[in-house]
């Protein structure tokens, strides 16, 4: 394992050269990727997708090519670049898709020698269901507007008894932040520019999935937040909630899209020797993007050199007390494995 002082060394001396690179688009443009030429091009907050109508596997799936890259995202903005997070995260992903596959289903494709933190991911272009499955067993302390722990605030200021969230009844005196719900909660919301949180019934009354559909996804989703849970248990940790998304792919089949219990789409909280929350100035101590989040004062803050250090650091301590392995870095230049990695899978594809 890299301990604290060697976590920061790695930064301090690799973080600038991993962090710089084109953007795909650019590489594509560059002539880079000539197999990719024409493609249709989405730039996401966190990674970018590549896919068109002549990149088909050989059994005729059409392919989309996700990229992950270094960005940040907070409160709906992108707050600049973290070294490694690219493949932090794709170390973070790949361990968890191989604990709950079995269970959500996958879009990816499977490529001999594509390692762990490889950034590009080779997936099955689907019909995306447009939600957010959202799933919590605490009410996390958190700063976005859809948190349960937000509407929590604003029905305690108001007055209220009783709330609504998501379609759940939930009484305003009995929850306390970052304790335990009642139940785990199902509590999706909108995948539009600013996200919002609704209940199923909106789901189905705005045709963005069938009743049967969103049982499927609700009812794999709790079975995975319990295997995952488990695991985390023997890595004396709790999950606190997480957002999978989904989507349908050529058979019909409803299958899990973009990334799993990943530091970004989830929180996980340490717990101590006797399996009670560890907790920091009155905080559980966590390992999630909200230790970012809580650094942004201003509303279009970027974060400086130092602060992408410090989140950088915490990344990577968070992946090894995650998955019990120390983390093994490609120093490499990013342009470099990314079209590596790229003319790989499609050497394997197509």
């Amino acid at each position: 394992m890299l301990d604290e002082q060697a976590i920061l060394d790695l930064v301090a001396t690799h973080g600038t050269t991993v962090n710089q690179g084109r953007p795909i688009r650019q590489l594509i443009e560059d002539g880079d990727l000539p197999r990719l030429a024409g493609a249709t091009i989405l730039e996401g907050k966190v990674s970018d997708s590549v896919f068109s109508d002549s990149l088909q596997s050989q059994s005729g799936k059409l392919i989309r090519l996700m990229f992950r890259n270094n960005r940040i995202s907070t409160h709906d903005v992108n707050r600049g670049a973290i070294p490694f997070k690219d493949q932090v995260l794709a170390f973070n992903h790949d361990h968890m898709l191989r604990l709950v596959k079995d269970v959500l289903g996958s879009s990816q494709f499977e490529v001999d020698s594509l390692v762990a933190s490889s950034t590009v991911i080779p997936a099955e272009n689907l019909d995306l269901v447009m939600l957010e499955n959202v799933l919590r067993l605490y009410m996390a302390e958190s700063s976005t507007s859809t948190s349960l722990y937000q509407h929590w605030l604003a029905a305690r200021e108001a007055g209220q008894s009783i709330m609504q969230y998501a379609g759940h009844e939930l009484s305003v005196t009995e929850l306390k932040p970052n304790a335990v719900l009642p139940y785990l909660m199902d509590t999706p919301s909108t995948k539009d520019k600013v996200d919002k949180t609704i209940d199923a019934q909106y789901l189905v009354d705005n045709d963005v999935c069938s009743w049967e559909q969103y049982a499927q996804i609700r009812n794999s989703s709790l079975m995975a937040f319990g295997m995952v849970s488990q695991h985390l248990a023997s890595r004396g940790m709790v999950l606190v909630d997480t957002k999978t998304e989904h989507g349908i792919n050529g058979e019909g089949k409803i299958v899990a899209a973009d990334e799993l219990y990943t530091m970004d789409s989830s929180r996980f909280w340490r717990l101590d020797e006797k399996g009670e929350l560890m907790v920091r100035d009155g905080k559980p101590v966590s390992f999630s993007k909200e230790f970012a989040r809580g650094m942004v004062k201003e509303k279009d803050q970027q974060f400086n050199e130092e602060q992408a250090k410090q989140i950088a650091v915490r990344y990577i301590q968070g992946l090894q007390h995650l998955t019990g392995e120390a983390f093994v870095p490609d120093l490499r230049a990013r342009d470099e494995r990314i079209v590596d990695s790229t003319n790989l899978i499609l050497d394997a594809l197509l």
